[in-house]
């Protein structure tokens, strides 16, 4: 149930350098900082505090990293005072479509010409996750995409990424090269022993099915690591 304050307010109350909705109508979205527009999605605040700053509050509490926020579920995000389950749910929703957009810009990139390509359409499926997941994506011999698939997921510091499903979904989609993924939640770029070696296993096994491993990336929230840029692959 919404927690509630006594007394709240709607944002037509608020001061004039506390009205987000009218900065954006008269000013641009582009002019409002994060917080204004998370108080936007909350509506109202109440006596003690306005909408502003408790969203102020949250992005504090978050290091004021929207990356982070996104990784927020509703029930994290309800333990802020003044933040009820139709308050959280609406942050969840907004920042989900804002990664939803990114998934509409990389299906744009039909041929993967280098790592940043392959990371543009991987990114928006490992980024925001507290715990590691593998993929792969298919390419035929052109280098188009043929598609993308979950391969396994883990905990907060691996996940098994088994080479027989791997080279079996290859397979049946008739692929010509492979690009390996995985995330880091930590944040580390550094492939571990692990991701080297398993790198070098799908490598070895791939040549003796006539197909190519074109890359293995891993990927954070900022960046990402390209086997084959790093000349490792």
């Amino acid at each position: 149930m919404e927690q509630q304050y006594e007394g709240k307010i709607s944002i037509k109350a608020w001061a004039e350098e506390d009205r987000p909705r009218e900065k954006l109508v008269g000013q641009g979205r582009r002019t409002l900082t994060d917080a204004e527009l998370i108080a936007i999605l909350i509506g109202s605040g109440s006596r003690d505090e306005s909408a502003v700053e408790l969203s102020k509050r949250i992005l504090h509490h978050y290091k004021n990293d929207l990356n982070a926020v996104g990784k927020a579920s509703v029930s994290e995000l309800c333990k802020f005072k003044g933040i009820g389950e139709a308050k959280a749910i609406s942050i969840v929703a907004a920042l989900e479509l804002g990664r939803r957009r990114d998934d509409t810009e990389a299906a744009l990139i039909e041929k993967i010409t280098g790592s940043r390509d392959a990371y543009k359409i991987l990114y928006p499926l490992l980024a925001d996750l507290n715990h590691e997941e593998f993929w792969i994506m298919l390419l035929n011999k052109g280098n188009k995409v043929l598609g993308t698939h979950l391969v396994s997921k883990g905990g907060m510091a691996t996940t098994i990424a088994d080479p027989k499903i791997i080279f079996q979904v290859a397979l049946e989609h008739h692929a010509a090269s492979i690009i390996l993924s995985h995330n880091h939640p930590s944040g580390s770029l550094k492939p571990s022993a692990e991701d080297l070696n398993l790198t070098k296993k799908l490598t070895a096994g791939a040549r003796l099915l006539d197909l190519v491993i074109f890359d293995h990336l891993i990927i954070t929230d900022h960046s990402y690591y390209s086997f084959a840029d790093e000349g490792v692959l």
